[in-house]
Formats: structure tokens, C-alpha cells, sequence
């Protein structure tokens, strides 16, 4: 199969010659052979795995996303990704990088929130004093 791995601004990963893919969905994880079905999935965020050509298993923490096999393709589409050969230190790496980013995006939701109340404000204000 070709796997293929897309953030929204680049592919992450493409591979050739995948053996098997197991993701997760809110129905629990399932798997993907060269000659399944086609299907859709909504992934849940998560540990992809994949075997490669040379039968090496691949994980890659992803977060939600959407996959999608048609044929021999198989397209994994998520926000975030991040590959590891070991489960221990992707996970430090999934801690320290994806916890973050989260950390940062709630603060940027909070600036956002000020800043549409203020221009709230100012309408109001403007609205009463006209």
C-alpha cells in the first residue's frame, strides 16, 4: 500500500510498500490490509502504526483526523504528527511537544476572547453615545 501522512501545510510522511495500518476510531482501533475495502474513518487522537517493506513497525502519535483507503492508498489526514520507532520516547515527545502547542492554543483562545469583549465594549459604547 502507499501510506501517505498530511498536516495542513505539508505531507509528513509517504511511504511505499506498507503491509498493514492499524489506526483508532471512537469505535476502538481496527486495521488495514492491501486488499480491504475501501473506507473512511474519523480517527481519534492516538498511536498510527504501520508496517513497512522491511516489516519494521512505525508509530506516529497523530491527533484527530480524518483517514481515507481507495485501492492501494491509504491517506491519514490529521492537525499533528509525530514518528517514533519507540513507544517510551514518543511519548516524552508527544508530552512535550502536543501538550504545549495545546497549552499555547488555550492562551490564544483566551487573547481572542478579551479582545472580541473589548470590541463589544466599544460598540456598545458607541451605540449608546450616538
Amino acid at each position: 500500500m502507499q501510506l501517505e501522512i498530511l498536516l495542513p501545510f505539508h505531507i509528513y510522511a509517504s511511504e511505499s510498500g506498507v503491509r498493514r495500518v492499524v489506526a483508532q476510531t471512537h469505535a476502538g482501533s481496527f486495521g488495514l490490509l492491501p486488499h480491504r475495502l475501501d473506507c473512511v474513518a474519523a480517527l481519534t487522537p492516538g498511536i498510527l502504526v504501520y508496517e513497512n517493506a522491511a516489516h519494521e513497525e512505525i508509530y506516529v502519535a497523530v491527533d484527530q483526523g480524518v483517514l481515507v483507503k481507495t485501492g492501494t492508498q491509504v491517506r491519514v489526514s490529521v492537525r499533528r504528527a509525530l514518528a517514533g520507532k519507540d513507544l517510551g520516547l514518543l511519548r516524552t515527545a508527544v508530552e512535550q511537544e502536543f501538550l504545549v502547542l495545546d497549552a499555547q492554543e488555550k492562551d490564544l483562545r483566551q487573547v481572542m476572547v478579551r479582545l472580541e469583549a473589548g470590541f463589544v465594549q466599544r460598540m456598545a459604547k458607541l451605540e449608546h453615545g450616538a
